[in-house]
Parts: C-alpha cells; structure tokens; sequence
C-alpha cells in the first residue's frame, strides 16, 4: 500500500486546515496492523506522524498535544509531545520511529533528523513501559477466556489470582507493602447469583496515601475490567481476541529486539508467519479457548525478554542531555520558519 496514494483521498482533506499550516508536518507514516505487516483485506488504514510546534507554542500559550481524526484513524503528535512520549520508550510512539522507510512521507529536515536520531530514545524504561504494558494486555486476555471456559465460583478464583498478581507487579511503582498487609482470598457469598466473593483484610500502618490510592485504583480497574466480560458476545469477540493475542506477541518481539540489538523494528517481516497463525486462529479451540501451545510460545518469548534485561547494554534512561540538545535543534526549525 502506498501511504501517498492513501494521502491523496479527500478523508484526508483535514492535512491542509490550518492547524498544519502553523504546524508542519514533520513525518507521516502508517500505524496499526499495516505498520506491523499483519493486515488483512478488512483492516483499517491507521496514519501516525508528527508536526513541528509552532513558534507561539514555543514563546506564547497555545499549543497542543496530539490532533486526533477518529474517522480515519489519524493521530499527529505535537514535536514536544512525541519526544516526552519517546523518552519513556511509550510502546504505541516508539514504533513510530521503526516502520519500513519506504512508509515514511512528507518528511521534513526536522522530520530527519529526529528519525536519525532514534536510537537516543532506547533505554531500560523499555523494560517497564512494553513490558507492563504487555503485563495488563495479558490478564485482558485471560480474563477473557476465563468468562467462557469457568463457572462462576472459579471466575473468582482466577480474578483473585489475577488481583494478587497485580499486587506483587506493583513492588517497586509504590512504597513496600509489609509482609501479609493485603490478604486477598475467597469466602461464600451472599449475594445473589454469586457462590464465592473475593473477601480482603487490609492491615497497614503509616502508609502513603497516594501510594494506597494507586494501589486500590488499579484492583478497582482490574475488577471494573473483569466484570464488563459479562456483557461481551464470545462469538462475535473471536477475531479479536485472536488479534488481541497476536499484538501480546508482537510486543514481546519489540521489546527483544530494544534490548537485545538497540533496535526499533516495527514491520515484523521475520516473524509475519507467526504472527498470522495466531491472528488467523491457529492457536485458539473451536470453543474459543487459548491453546497451551500460545503460553508455551509466549513464556518462551517473555524468558527471553527477562534475560534481554539483565544484559542490556542499554542506560537505564535516556541521555538527558542529548534529548535536550536534538529538542532544541529541531524546535530551532520551527523558530526560524
């Protein structure tokens, strides 16, 4: 698919307002399954890009962060606000900078040079931002399939396991939890329709607020989650759970390739067989559960990564000093137009 062509249809009008006119354009790109390379005949067009801040943003008050038109799927970042988002390594801006050159248009000098400069955005926070976010795309996906395969006393169960999950991930994004504070476990319920009830004793002493605040903000997310399950239409969800598989993988594949090799490599050619096996459904029964062979596969992937981590040559975090430097060069661009 050729990205100028797409550009051309008049959806995409919105590209001469006058919002990019104070604001050019610095890249465009493909998103979505089309970057990834695991699109099918039916996926949708997704356009990424980012435009450089305009000399008001930069001296004055106005500005913005990102223009969203959610009718073709198009999202333009700020120059400012890409860059924040690629320091924290931030998995759905990182792969921006890895697509296939030829996907790349309307590609300005300063455009250029932030894409040259790619690999100043690649550190350790790689580990936190992919993995985390693979971590929450993973109880999505075993929250789904517990809904069709568990009665309603094991759903419970599996969230309880999923809620004591989250606690041990969260060492580390809050203060310690003393040993034993937070007992979740089951017990009957009393509720209608309901066998078993997850139950909690909560004994802390001298504990931040905010830090408990985002403890039970993220149990209150995952329950929210879990219980929104009920509503959804198994048959109808298939494509996507499946789809949603094949992304878990696919974020696995990134990350390995971050920290094994210091690389961003979006359009996943060497792996498009795997990819599509899983996104076509080999890899779920005819009952719409998730085959073992999936797990294998992706705690295979995840081992790899963990060992990627120890042994990463990549800093802990980015160079601030040479962010600053290639922030400063690019909205130099934008001061003098």
């Amino acid at each position: 698919m050729n990205i100028n062509e797409v550009l051309t249809r008049p959806e995409y009008s919105f590209f001469g307002d006058d919002v990019f006119q104070s604001h050019p354009i610095m890249f465009l790109t493909f998103g979505g399954s089309i970057a990834y390379g695991t699109n099918t005949p039916k996926s949708d067009i997704d356009i990424r890009g980012c435009a450089l801040a305009a000399k008001s943003d930069l001296l004055g008050l106005t500005g913005f962060d990102h223009f969203v038109d959610e009718a073709t799927d198009t999202t333009v970042y700020s120059s400012g606000a890409l860059i924040r988002l690629l320091a924290s390594c931030n998995p759905n801006t990182i792969e921006m900078l890895g697509c296939r050159p030829e996907t790349y248009t309307r590609v300005s000098p300063a455009g250029k040079l932030l894409l040259e400069n790619r690999k100043l955005f690649l550190s350790q926070r790689a580990v936190d931002s992919f993995g985390g976010y693979a971590y929450q795309q993973f109880n999505r996906l075993q929250n789904a399939v517990a809904h069709d395969r568990l009665s309603q006393g094991e759903q419970e169960e599996h969230l309880l396991h999923a809620c004591e999950r989250a606690i041990d991930h969260m060492n580390g994004t809050y203060a310690e939890l003393p040993e034993g504070s937070i007992r979740l476990y089951t017990d009957e319920s009393k509720k209608t329709g309901r066998d078993l009830e997850i139950f909690a004793d909560i004994t802390l002493t001298h504990y931040p607020l905010r830090d408990f605040s985002g403890i039970y903000n993220e149990l209150q997310t995952l329950t929210r989650g879990f219980a929104k399950l009920n509503n959804r239409n198994k048959k109808k969800d298939l494509p996507h759970l499946a789809k949603h598989m094949m992304h878990l993988m696919r974020l696995y594949l990134m990350l390995d390739d971050i920290l094994a090799k210091q690389e961003i490599v979006t359009y996943r050619e060497q792996e498009h067989a795997l990819l599509m096996d899983i996104r076509n459904g080999k890899y779920l029964t005819e009952n719409g559960l998730v085959r073992q062979e999936f797990y294998d596969l992706l705690e295979v992937k995840k081992a790899k990564c963990d060992e990627d981590a120890k042994n990463t040559e990549l800093p802990k975090a980015p160079d601030d000093d040479e962010l600053n430097e290639l922030t400063m060069a690019i909205h130099e661009l934008a001061l003098k137009e």
